[in-house]
C-alpha cells in the first residue's frame, strides 16, 4: 500500500527517536485500519519496510542471542538475522490485526546515561486498559533505530527472547533456532 509511511525514506536517517517511533506507530495504525483488506501477508509485507527503517533488526537478533553470538559462524549469524527479521514482522502483523478506535500516544523521550533514548508510548484502546510500549532507541552513526521494546513499560521483549533462544541454541545450535523461528513465522502467516 503506497503512502502508508508518514516519513519520506531519506528523512529517516536524520530523524529524532521520537519522530521515528511516531512514524512507525502511524504505519501500525494504518495497517490496523486496513487489516481485513491486507490480510496477514499484506500486513507483514507493509510492516516489513517500516520495521527495517524503525528498528535495527540485526542488532536485535544479536542481542536476543546474547553471548553465544560471537561463537556462531558468520553464515549462521546471517541466517538468524534473516529468520529473526521475518519472524518479527510476522509477529507484528499477527498482533495488529484489527482496528476498533485505537490510537498511539507518544508520552515523551528520555535520555539514558549510555546515550540511548527511551521513547515512551501508549496504545490507547477504547474498550480496554492502555498498553505501555517503550522503545529503546540507539544511535547507529547518526541513524536512530529501536533495539528493544519494553512491554507494559518494563518487560524487555529481547530479554524474554534471549531466555527462549538460549535453550534452542543449547539443544541444537543455530540450525535449531533458525528452524524454530521459521516454523513460528509459517504458523503466524498461516502457512
Amino acid at each position: 500500500m503506497a503512502g502508508l509511511s508518514l516519513f519520506p525514506m531519506r528523512a529517516w536517517a536524520q530523524a529524532a527517536p521520537m519522530a521515528i517511533v511516531e512514524s512507525f506507530n502511524g504505519t501500525l495504525l494504518n495497517v490496523m485500519r486496513n487489516a481485513r483488506q491486507l490480510g496477514i501477508r499484506g500486513r507483514e509485507q507493509t510492516l516489513r519496510p517500516a520495521m527495517d527503517q524503525a528498528f535495527n533488526l540485526p542488532a536485535m537478533a544479536r542481542i536476543s542471542v546474547g553471548p553465544p553470538w560471537t561463537q556462531l559462524a558468520p553464515q549462521d549469524q546471517q541466517a538468524i538475522i534473516q529468520a529473526f527479521s521475518t519472524w518479527s514482522a510476522a509477529t507484528f502483523a499477527n498482533r495488529f490485526d484489527n482496528f476498533s478506535g485505537e490510537r498511539f500516544v507518544v508520552e515523551g523521550e528520555a535520555a539514558l546515561q549510555n546515550g540511548d533514548r527511551l521513547v515512551q508510548t501508549k496504545l490507547v484502546r477504547p474498550s480496554d486498559a492502555p498498553v505501555q510500549l517503550n522503545y529503546l532507541m540507539r544511535d547507529f552513526g547518526g541513524q536512530w533505530r529501536a533495539v528493544d521494546i519494553y512491554l507494559t513499560g518494563t518487560i524487555s521483549e529481547l530479554a524474554t527472547r534471549r531466555a527462549e533462544f538460549t535453550g534452542l541454541l543449547r539443544q541444537g545450535g543455530a540450525p535449531a533456532l533458525i528452524s524454530e523461528l521459521n516454523r513460528r513465522t509459517a504458523t503466524l502467516l498461516g502457512g
